[in-house]
Formats: C-alpha cells, structure tokens, sequence
C-alpha cells in the first residue's frame, strides 16, 4: 500500500519498494473545478493546463537539464515526459514523467519535480491534484503527495529525488510560487532542497 505524504515528508524509495530500483514514474493528476450553470456563464469550469516538469541538478544545486512540454526527453535520454495534456479531464495521471535511474548521468544528484499553469490559472480553479511515484518495473505505487492546498498559486515545487548512498530518497515539498514555466520554477526548486 502507498504511503501518503506531508509536506517536508520523507522517504526511502527502496525501503518502501522492498527492493532496489531500476527505473520510476512521477505521476501528475488533476480536475479542474466544476462550475455549475451561473458559474460556466461567468467563464467557470474551463480546462486546466497544468505542466509537470522535472528539474536535473547537480551536488552543487547547478541545473544540469530540464524535462518539460517544451523538451520531452533529457539530454541523455534517461527521463521521458509523457507530454503535454491541457485539460485535466479524465481519471489517473493527466502527465506522466518516467526516469530510468540506471541510465541517469552520475552527475545527477537531484531531481526536482514542478507542476506550474502554463496559461496562468491558479489553484483555486484546480482540484483533486495529486502527484505519486510509481515503481514502473511493476507499476505499484510507492506515494503519494496531495497537493490540495488553494490559493492564487500558479505553480508548485512539488517533490524531489536525492541519490544518498545508491538509493533514492524521495521528498515532498508542496512549494507554492508563480511562475508559468519550470524555467521561472529553477530558483525555487534550489532553495527548497537547501
């Protein structure tokens, strides 16, 4: 059973697996809120572009790569984004990141997992966000982190993965900020692993 995460939370990925791990998905899902008859009228209940993006760091927090809607895949091809889905309609992940961690550069220390509103809506407008970590080898999720905290927020710094002693170690953090873009997210995902 997957463990459901707070804030600042964290957690040995292969503890929780039972077993070492060759590769994860980040799983990002949402609603957008519905609007009833008078609330539709006055511009309500619209689709909800969330982007989920993953930010590759080094042990001295400098940006490596960035996989996002505008770059689906990493440099080295170890991290693949399921692309881009502008509703948020239907059930399960709405946009999925997948990271292979054996193929993953030993440069890479960190990844830090954003979800941001391209087209600036904020999250008051969103509901039922979530995001988890899937063990992709046999598709069993691992945690969960609810990012159900409204507000005029655009963005999120959601969760990060730190390689400590060849296991990974997975914290949800559950930043608010602004930003449309994980480029505008950077920063941010710096000082929250600091």
């Amino acid at each position: 059973m997957a463990l459901t995460l707070s804030k600042q939370q964290s957690i040995s990925l292969e503890k929780t697996a039972g077993s070492s791990l060759s590769s994860i998905s980040l799983g990002l899902g949402w609603d957008p809120v519905k609007a009833g008859f008078l609330g539709k009228m006055l511009g309500g209940g619209n689709d909800i572009d969330l982007d989920a993006s993953c930010i590759l760091l080094n042990s001295d927090l400098q940006k490596i790569d960035l996989v996002w809607f505008r770059q689906l895949k990493s440099q080295d091809g170890s991290i693949k984004h399921s692309g881009d889905n502008r509703t948020g309609d239907g059930d399960g992940d709405d946009e999925t990141i997948h990271v292979d961690l054996q193929r993953l550069p030993a440069t890479v220390k960190h990844l830090v997992f954003t979800v941001n509103s391209f087209t600036g809506q904020n999250f008051e407008k969103v509901e039922n966000a979530y995001c988890r970590i899937v063990n992709a080898g046999n598709n069993k999720e691992l945690a969960r982190f609810n990012l159900s905290e409204k507000g005029g927020h655009t963005g999120i710094v959601m969760a990060s993965l730190t390689r400590q002693n060849g296991d990974w170690e997975f914290k949800a953090i559950g930043q608010t900020t602004n930003g449309k873009t994980a480029d505008d997210l950077v920063n941010l995902a710096v000082q929250a692993l600091r």
